[in-house]
């Protein structure tokens, strides 16, 4: 039996965030994976998927060089080395692994390899060994979910788990994708970037993003997709999928009526689910919901079971790695007694890596005026933005949204690379900042920033540029 202050089961984003930062307050931790270090984010989700994005951008653009008077020279063709674009993938998750490994270390958390359950007294017991500790962290996780009578089976009809880590030569020349959310809407913009004939199937009225974000930040999206080429099918409910000689047959009904599509590959996104089977959480006395998360006190994260708390995506609160960061944070502080401020889950940053981004934080207008927000909106364009037409990326804008002389309740953005404009707008919404504010502050020229301090400035009742 060995003791120590925390056990910590889970090695994905919140299960390694809480590891280091107890261990950087001095506490003895014990770390439980049965896979790899990193969980699903580093080496299955978030780090793959957005180097297979990446790539993608960097062959659509290489395709449009003569847009900027780069010659490729004649009878020149860009092509996708697939296995080469899986190599690189690879290489930064190996670089990541290592480094995660090293940094584990050299804060003497004990990395314990095994599927780790929970005991009647609130021990972990795995690979033969009881591991005690003052304090247990769960962090499960979670994993791809599926539709009944869709069987998964890792080459034809895949999850976003076996798309981030294909073996394959080339890429399928005919996908079609089942769910336009955050997952689906990626995986689709990056094959349609790739030369994909792709066909995105989803059972919202909205067939792009239909939860989360902004309608007018998700509708740049959904235009641009179908722009590129993406086949785009909304309120569409898929029927019995078949094999064929060529494929698998895609059955599919929609208000327009029924339709079916032929495709080589067929990637199921409709979401992920928490994986708390099989962990004892019932012996352990710890309540789990219908759905199959974990309940807690999000005020420190701690499960009905005194001693033993819970984060990441085995809660429910939004799947987000920056999200099980915070929550790691905020548990272990509650173990130290210090009295954490709460995740403000209304408030978090949220990003989505397609072309172009979206991304956003805090109330979309939508929810401002059902919450009886009497709001003020601006929006502006980035099809002005000079450093956007330098770029020749116009597509998208940034949107405002505020109480009527107060402060700002959400910041929405679709644009070139809004994820890293994003947090200027969480900063905002967060620190109730008026736009008046924020527009009264100089932004760089020529920049993309530009375009939120343009629509900040007009709440004054003035406006530059717009």
């Amino acid at each position: 039996m060995s003791d120590y202050d925390i056990v910590v089961l889970g090695g994905g984003p919140g299960g390694y965030a809480a590891a280091l930062y107890a261990a950087s307050a001095g506490l003895s931790v014990a770390l439980v994976e049965k896979r790899d270090i990193g969980g699903t984010c580093l080496n299955r989700g978030c780090i793959p998927a957005k180097a297979l994005l990446h790539a993608a951008e960097v062959y659509r653009t290489v395709g449009h060089a003569g847009d900027f008077g780069v010659n490729l020279g004649e009878g020149a063709q860009v092509s996708a080395d697939w296995p080469a674009v899986n190599k690189r993938k690879s290489g930064i998750v190996s670089t990541l692994q290592k480094g995660l490994g090293g940094l584990l270390k050299r804060r003497k958390v004990t990395v314990v390899n095994g599927f780790g359950t929970l005991t009647g007294s609130g021990a972990v017991s795995v690979g033969g060994q009881t591991l005690t500790g003052k304090a247990v962290i769960i962090c499960a996780g979670s994993e791809p979910r599926s539709l009944p009578g869709l069987e998964i089976d890792g080459e034809r009809i895949v999850t976003s788990d076996h798309a981030t880590n294909s073996d394959a030569a080339a890429l399928p020349e005919r996908v079609a994708v089942i769910g336009g959310g955050v997952i689906g809407s990626e995986f689709a913009s990056a094959y349609t970037d790739f030369g994909v004939d792709t066909t995105l199937l989803e059972a919202l009225p909205n067939g792009v993003l239909p939860v989360g974000p902004d309608r007018d930040t998700a509708n740049v999206l959904a235009k641009a997709l179908a722009k590129r080429g993406t086949t785009i099918h909304a309120e569409a409910r898929v029927g019995t999928v078949e094999a064929t000689s060529n494929g698998l047959l895609v059955p599919f009904e929609t208000p327009k009526g029924a339709d079916k599509i032929e495709v080589d590959q067929l990637l199921v996104a409709i979401g992920r689910r928490p994986v708390s089977e099989g962990m004892g959480l019932a012996e352990a006395g710890i309540a789990v919901s219908e759905r199959g998360f974990i309940d807690v006190d999000t005020a420190t994260m701690a499960t009905t079971r005194p001693g033993v708390y819970a984060i990441g995506d085995c809660v429910a609160t939004p799947g987000l790695a920056h999200v099980a960061y915070a929550e790691a944070v905020v548990a272990v502080q509650a173990i130290l007694g210090e009295n954490p401020a709460p995740v403000d889950y209304a408030k978090v940053p949220w990003v989505v890596y397609t072309h172009p981004e979206v991304a956003w934080a805090g109330m979309t207008e939508a929810e401002a005026r059902a919450a009886g927000h009497d709001i003020e909106v601006h929006k502006h364009s980035f099809a002005g933005n000079g450093r956007a037409m330098i770029l020749g990326d116009t597509d998208g804008l940034v949107k405002v949204v505020a109480a009527r002389g107060g402060p700002i309740l959400g910041v929405h953005l679709a644009g070139p690379w809004v994820s890293e404009l994003l947090h200027e707008g969480y900063l905002a919404v967060n620190w109730e900042a008026l736009p008046s504010d924020v527009g009264a502050l100089i932004h760089a020229h020529p920049s993309l920033s530009e375009a939120i301090g343009e629509t900040m400035i007009p709440f004054s009742g003035r406006s530059l540029h717009g």
